[in-house]
């Protein structure tokens, strides 16, 4: 699921670039099962860091914590993530909850609480289980590990209702001939409508990158990435991602609007939009991951914001998921985006059958159409819709997945 560019997909994720290590565990903290539920990613030296975190009003007490370790440090240690109690709508008590967090993970590693970033994920409403968050942190600690296997154990325990485990990490040579990397793991399959289950990710980066340019280029990618997902149209209270920054491949900094930082920040885009689309393509219930691609619009901003609502409809969701080439749908989906351009320079093509041109419908083969929309669900794979909508430079991605009755059995 990742584009392509001038990188090479590596094996493992957030271990994969140079000074981090990482590690997952079963601590007890989930009420089913035995699937572990708590993650620690860790910087062998303080790390450049930066959060893109949810708009939503009642945004959880982690989100809380992290934003204001971040107004204040540039540099942090080590992320702590749980899966099972949200923290969200847990007021006081449950910042307390995540301060003592912190608190014991900088036990653990020898550091300042305020080194320490959190993401919690799980039911809302729903304080965290500390007896056994804190007593899981020392021996989660002890095990650290710089392997692919530690890394991937770190991104099935941040998993909830989703049914993969979400990883990747590339690597790319900069113009000096510096080789650098970059890894993450995300978790979401349910309420997922980004606005930056719930929506996690942390990022890692090898490269020295200054602290400015490094939140930019993070907020940047997480734009063009995770929030141009949807799953279900629900803003979460806690999605977060984090981006670290070791510093460890040396050399001169790099700082954005360079060549070189106009590169990683490629890349790192790269890498956050393959994980947001496996997070689509992992939507609950889906048996598709739908990718809209909108072009001709007059900014790229407008694009995006047009594509995101084709995806986003629940009506061209259940369509695709009934294997019916329903073209009115995507156009009006298109057409309530909040964008503004003639219907007459409107053009749609599913799947490379073109189903309607400068604003007329087309005659199409429509058993083809519905058969193609019938493929892809039996592979689980990917359906490709284009929409133009004008003769702009604008150009926009959105990914989101169909709209099954598991969906609503699994909320229900």
């Amino acid at each position: 699921l990742l584009p392509e560019g001038p990188w090479v997909v590596i094996h493992g994720s957030v271990t994969a670039p140079l000074g981090f290590s990482a590690q997952g565990m079963y601590g007890g903290l989930r009420a089913a099962g035995n699937k572990g539920d708590v993650a620690l990613v860790v910087a062998d030296s303080p790390a450049v860091a930066g959060g893109v975190f949810t708009k939503n009003v009642m945004c959880a007490a982690p989100v809380l914590y992290c934003k204001q370790v971040l107004e204040k440090k540039d540099r942090v240690k080590a992320v702590l993530i749980n899966a099972g109690q949200a923290n969200a709508a847990t007021g006081e008590l449950g910042y307390k909850d995540s301060v003592a967090s912190a608190e014991r993970v900088a036990e653990a590693l020898g550091c300042a609480p305020d080194d320490i970033l959190l993401e919690s994920t799980g039911v809302i409403g729903k304080r965290i289980v500390m007896d056994k968050l804190l007593e899981a942190v020392p021996e989660l600690a002890a095990n650290l590990g710089k392997g692919a296997e530690d890394s991937h154990r770190a991104a099935v325990s941040i998993t909830t209702t989703d049914l993969v485990s979400k990883s990747a990490a590339i690597e790319v040579k900069l113009g000096d001939g510096r080789t650098v990397r970059v890894g993450g793991i995300a978790k979401g399959s349910g309420m997922i409508h980004p606005n930056m289950a719930t929506m996690l990710g942390v990022l890692t980066c090898d490269a020295p990158v200054e602290v400015d340019s490094w939140r930019n280029m993070l907020r940047r990618a997480a734009t063009n990435s995770f929030n141009q997902i949807t799953v279900d149209g629900d803003t979460s209270t806690n999605d977060t991602v984090i981006g670290l920054a070791s510093g460890c491949v040396g050399g001169d900094e790099i700082v954005e609007g360079s060549a070189d930082g106009g590169l990683l920040e490629q890349a790192m885009t790269a890498l956050l939009q393959g994980l947001a689309k496996s997070i689509a393509w992992d939507g609950e219930g889906a048996t598709v991951l739908l990718e809209c691609e909108v072009t001709g619009a007059r900014s790229d901003d407008e694009a995006n914001q047009v594509a995101k609502s084709v995806v986003g409809s629940s009506l061209v969701k259940s369509a695709v998921f009934g294997h019916d080439p329903n073209w009115g749908r995507f156009a009006a989906a298109a057409g309530y985006s909040g964008v503004d351009y003639n219907q007459e320079d409107v053009a749609i093509t599913l799947g490379g059958i073109k189903l309607m041109e400068g604003g007329q419908p087309l005659a199409y083969d429509a058993e083809k159409a519905s058969a193609y929309l019938k493929g892809k669900a039996g592979e689980h794979g990917t359906v490709h819709v284009q929409v133009r909508i004008g003769d702009g430079d604008g150009v926009g991605m959105a990914w989101g997945c169909d709209l099954s009755y598991d969906y609503v059995r699994i909320n229900a």
